[in-house]
């Protein structure tokens, strides 16, 4: 109060020198962050970053490997697939199907619950079409190698080798399924089933009579 307005602008200069020459650069100093203050509180917690602050054109990205899955029976790793080598190879899952067949028959006997003994007879029923579906089959593959082996003597002997048609194939399986229903006598059951089929499929193009 006893100094003049001189003195008091004196006294503020001398003060702001005094701050500039504590400070490099005669910058003011910056005001910590909250980024900082939360670093400093936990300083093994990670720096979060002010959402004020623009994100910047490039952008560093790093790169994540994708997971490649493989299907075995798609893959050329796997090897080329050969049924003849895969049936000996995997032949002793008959005996273990041969088995199970026999004790879902046992079952069935001993059963008096109806309804399980629908679920057992289903079962079975499955069974024995996946057995004689693998017979087929392993007919056909027979079937084919023989013809290629027919086809191969034929190359050693100097002659032209034969190939058939998908229409021959047909009637020559049809042939041998006739055989087989003859053998076991069941043809003429079979051939009745195949005219009655016949019938209907013959009333059904016929014109509807009004």
């Amino acid at each position: 109060s006893h100094m003049s307005f001189e003195e008091l602008l004196q006294v503020q200069s001398d003060m702001r020198t005094r701050v500039r020459k504590q400070v490099p650069g005669g910058k003011k100093t910056a005001k910590p962050t909250k980024a900082a203050v939360k670093q400093q509180q936990g300083k093994k917690g990670p720096l979060e970053m002010s959402a004020k602050k623009p994100v910047p054109f490039l952008r560093q990205v790093i790169s994540v490997t994708k997971k490649v899955r493989r299907d075995p029976r798609f893959d050329d790793l796997s090897g080329e697939y050969k049924p003849e080598i895969f049936m000996k190879t995997y032949s002793f899952l008959d005996s273990i199907k041969k088995q199970e067949k026999e004790m879902i028959q046992k079952q069935l006997k001993k059963c008096r619950n109806t309804e399980q003994k629908e679920k057992l007879q289903q079962l079975l029923n499955r069974m024995t079409q996946q057995e004689q579906a693998q017979k087929k089959q392993q007919k056909l593959r027979e079937r084919e190698l023989s013809l290629k082996r027919q086809q191969r003597e034929l190359a050693k002997q100097g002659k032209k080798p034969f190939f058939l048609k998908k229409s021959e194939k047909q009637k020559l399986e049809l042939a041998e399924k006739y055989a087989e229903l003859k053998r076991s006598g069941k043809l003429e059951s079979f051939l009745n089933k195949k005219r009655k089929r016949n019938a209907i499929k013959d009333k059904r193009r016929l014109p509807s009579q009004k």
